[in-house]
């Protein structure tokens, strides 16, 4: 790994300061992951609501353009596999600033040089690849700082960041639009969104802190036996020794799975979607595409609190019943006619579809040890982008072409059917670990 990235370890905090230093570093780096987080979906969701505009740009199908999506997407996923297990072993702060400063000049350069298919999708496999430097250095900022009592909510204020990111992109390019023109709309779509991720890595690059160790303050205790763990062990004997071989990790992965196809087919084909089969005007797509993401952000924080507090810190109950409400969402948006009850289910589904995604990478905080979070979420996200949004966005895109939007309907059910499954599945596997640890120490 560069030395640049490496953690610096600072001088030992002395006793009497170590409380409130802990406090406003740990404030500090939240705030850092929360804004930096959001950033990377500013300089990523910018392509997926330009989709409609590329495809008449470049006279393509609704199947290159899941092609496209696919290769932003999969990308992704290695980048997070790859990205996530390096981040275990680098400083949160640079690891992450990196990361966001190389996306924002890949968006530029989609506005620059993305005049080809080929071209289109070489950018975007390599702005894949740097997405994947978010994740990991967010994940262990809050397993290092926050104990698994308040972790739940916490995370759950975390999470809307990806949805304030991801609705931030419309009105962003909706301004763009208002002063540079649509003839302009590639710089409206991808050098406005860019322009504010770089000053956004500025910031972060001073707010983000690295793990408490690192910064002279003790660990959390539940923290201090997993560090003790950890010394000497590669990233790779990590993956293999407490991931590769743990079935809380593989459970949480399938079910991420399933969450991003659902997820992706929607998000990804509601710019197209709405206006080819609906009849909605750009602007009105917009504001959907926004509530989308928006609605999201209370169901989450919502989910946070009852998983704390109601369900005891478990994680998959809240998760079950938002899938079965959306199987419900899913055919009233696809199969109504008005634009305002359109609106309302995509908001219902982007509402409720974001819950088991964050439950789930709570969960995966929980069936790992501290030092494995990064790995654990590696391997999360290489099956949910590689495989999972691949479903929802290339697989969904050919079905589309050649059976219309019904097929699409079909597979959507479907994944949410096989989620509900693997979240039955993970709630049983952490009662039993539960029932094994209290068995151990009796």
């Amino acid at each position: 790994m560069f030395s640049f990235l490496k953690p610096r370890v600072k001088e030992t905090v002395p006793e009497a300061d170590v409380p409130k230093t802990f406090n406003r570093f740990k404030w500090m780096s939240f705030v850092g992951v929360f804004i930096g987080y959001a950033a990377f979906y500013i300089v990523r969701n910018n392509f997926s609501l330009s989709t409609p505009e590329l495809q008449a740009f470049l006279h393509i199908s609704k199947a290159q353009i899941g092609f496209l999506s696919s290769c932003l997407l999969i990308a992704y996923g290695l980048g997070k596999g790859v990205m996530s297990s390096l981040a275990d072993k680098a400083d949160p702060k640079r690891f992450m600033s990196l990361g966001l400063v190389l996306c924002a000049i890949l968006s530029i350069c989609l506005a620059l040089f993305g005049n080809s298919f080929w071209i289109i999708a070489f950018i975007l496999i390599l702005l894949g690849l740097f997405q994947g430097m978010g994740v990991g250095p967010a994940f262990i900022i809050l397993s290092t700082y926050f104990d698994r009592k308040h972790r739940g909510f916490v995370t759950s204020i975390w999470n809307t960041s990806h949805n304030i990111g991801g609705g931030m992109v419309s009105p962003l390019v909706g301004a763009g639009l208002a002063f540079l023109g649509t003839a302009n709309w590639r710089a409206s779509y991808y050098i406005v969104p860019a322009v504010v991720a770089l000053v956004i890595a500025a910031l972060i690059f001073y707010l983000i802190k690295g793990r408490p160790q690192d910064e002279g303050l003790p660990a959390l205790k539940e923290n201090i036996v997993d560090e003790k763990k950890t010394n000497g062990m590669s990233s790779w004997t990590i993956m293999t020794k407490y991931v590769f071989t743990n079935p809380g990790a593989w459970l949480v992965s399938f079910m991420d799975t399933f969450v991003y196809m659902i997820r992706f087919g929607l998000l990804t084909w509601l710019p197209i979607f709405l206006i080819q089969e609906k009849g909605f005007s750009n602007g009105q797509m917009m504001v959907a595409f926004l509530f989308f993401e928006w609605a999201a952000i209370p169901s989450t924080l919502l989910a946070g609190i009852l998983s704390d507090k109601l369900f005891k810190g478990y994680r998959m109950p809240p998760a079950i019943i938002s899938l079965v409400i959306i199987i419900f969402c899913i055919i009233g948006y696809w199969n109504s006619k008005s634009v305002l009850a359109v609106t309302i289910f995509a908001a219902l589904a982007g509402c409720l579809v974001y819950i088991p995604q964050f439950l789930d990478s709570v969960q995966t905080m929980e069936v790992v040890p501290s030092f494995a979070v990064g790995s654990a979420v590696g391997l999360r996200g290489f099956m949910s982008y590689v495989l999972g949004s691949t479903l929802g966005t290339s697989l969904l895109g050919l079905a589309v072409d050649h059976y219309g939007w019904g097929a699409g309907l079909t597979l959507l059910e479907t994944a949410t059917v096989l989620c509900l499954i693997c979240c039955v599945l993970c709630h049983r596997f952490v009662k039993k670990q539960e029932k094994k640890a209290k068995s151990a120490t009796e």
